[in-house]
């Protein structure tokens, strides 16, 4: 997804540029880079209905191959010409950094009884918005987009990447395990803080509140429903289809701002239609 969100970018612009597939090879090895680390960190056995790299090969492995292919990402970054390589390397340094943080506070909030909304909200742009938005922004750079532009198409897919997590948090919880290819629940067995589990906490009942509390607590498998049942019980998951929209909603003011012809922006649209109202 994130690769061809900057080919997209670019060729929102202008012809694919040559250098755009160096970027965009290079952001899906750092992505997954982040995926397999990420993957150590949550304890987590399967990742798109596989067995995750650690799980198969053991920790050490699965650290240095995250690491290797970091490495290798900017051995693609070092392709590109020397027109655009300053400001494609700041922004992936950049870009990188602001992922790295968004994951130490998100391992920082397993240890919070409560946040807010914004203060997740702003984990959700570091950790995963970033790197969507930074794709888009990437592209529109090799495209030779005007600075206005860039920043536009930043704020799309920033907003984007928000609407995104708001529906594998959803999923995560009420969607089809088959076809999510992960646990069911794990983000509840892991006591993950999700948007789903924040608004929970925020508008439940005192009752609710303590039970949900409680469950936290829990390292059992079988709390999963009952929390499930407090989300519907809550409404969350109706909430959570509502904020989706809206990120969404938003995220097309910014690309409609754009400076290109709107016939050129209808892939972009349908992308993030399809991004948000994935069951997978």
């Amino acid at each position: 997804m994130r690769p061809v969100l900057c080919l997209m970018g670019n060729e929102l612009f202008d012809e694919i540029n040559s250098d755009a597939w160096h970027v965009a090879t290079a952001i899906e090895l750092f992505h997954n880079f982040t995926l397999i680390h990420d993957d150590i960190m949550d304890k987590a056995p399967l990742r798109r209905g596989k067995e995750t790299v650690h799980s198969k090969f053991g920790e050490s492995t699965a650290l240095l191959a995250g690491d290797v292919m970091l490495v290798t990402a900017y051995d693609y970054l070092n392709k590109v010409n020397s027109t655009y390589i300053h400001s494609i390397v700041s922004l992936f340094n950049k870009t990188a950094k602001g992922v790295c943080e968004g994951q130490q506070l998100d391992m920082d909030f397993e240890k919070m009884d409560e946040i807010s909304l914004e203060t997740y909200l702003n984990m959700i742009e570091l950790k995963t918005s970033v790197l969507l938005a930074a794709s888009l922004k990437f592209g529109s750079i090799l495209g030779g987009a005007s600075v206005r532009n860039q920043n536009l198409l930043y704020e799309f897919g920033r907003k984007l990447g928000i609407a995104f997590q708001v529906q594998d948090d959803y999923l995560d919880a009420f969607g089809d395990p088959e076809k999510f290819g992960k646990q069911p629940g794990g983000d509840i067995k892991s006591n993950k803080k999700t948007f789903l589990l924040v608004q929970a906490l925020t508008i439940a009942d005192e009752a609710q509140k303590k039970e949900l509390k409680k469950l936290m607590q829990d390292k059992g498998d079988q709390k999963t429903g009952k929390v499930l049942q407090i989300f519907r019980d809550c409404k969350v998951n109706e909430w959570a289809i509502q904020l989706k929209n809206k990120y969404l909603d938003e995220a097309f003011v910014h690309l409609d701002d754009v400076a290109v012809l709107s016939k050129r922006k209808d892939a972009l649209k349908e992308m993030a239609k399809f991004l948000v109202q994935r069951d997978y």
